[in-house]
């Protein structure tokens, strides 16, 4: 393995801790009513996508995922929740610790945004795509 592989990884705890951060500071401040809405998604870190993931078609650099219906559709037996890709989201952010904090925070509103039943053309109106 070589030295800029290692490197990243050794990263992997602080990206999570920031992401998290970042989640957590934004759920908290939403407007109460979606607030309530957002504390009942489960947000997941991964590093990037699954191999089965992209094997069904993710692109292997997407930021982020919705999985499930969202509120506006009936009941699904699989909860759903939001998955974001800390390594392609660093990517993203060109390796820059301010710029990754704005990119968790875009994908989770998008992502956000598909669980409150916006499609990507709403999510485009509010530059979150």
């Amino acid at each position: 393995m070589n030295h800029s592989v290692r490197s990243v990884r050794a990263l992997r705890p602080r990206l999570e801790q920031v992401a998290r951060e970042e989640v957590e500071r934004l759920t908290y401040s939403l407007p109460h009513h979606l607030h309530q809405k957002c504390r009942r998604v489960p947000v997941i870190l991964e590093w990037r996508p699954s191999p089965e993931l992209v094997q069904e078609g993710l692109a292997p650099d997407t930021l982020g995922l919705f999985v499930g219906q969202d509120l506006l559709e009936s009941e699904d037996p699989l909860p759903p929740h939001i998955l974001l890709f800390l390594a392609n989201l660093w990517d993203e952010a060109g390796k820059s610790l301010s710029r990754f904090r704005q990119e968790v925070r875009k994908t989770f509103l998008h992502e956000l945004g598909h669980y409150l039943g916006l499609n990507e053309d709403d999510l485009a109106q509010r530059d979150l795509d």
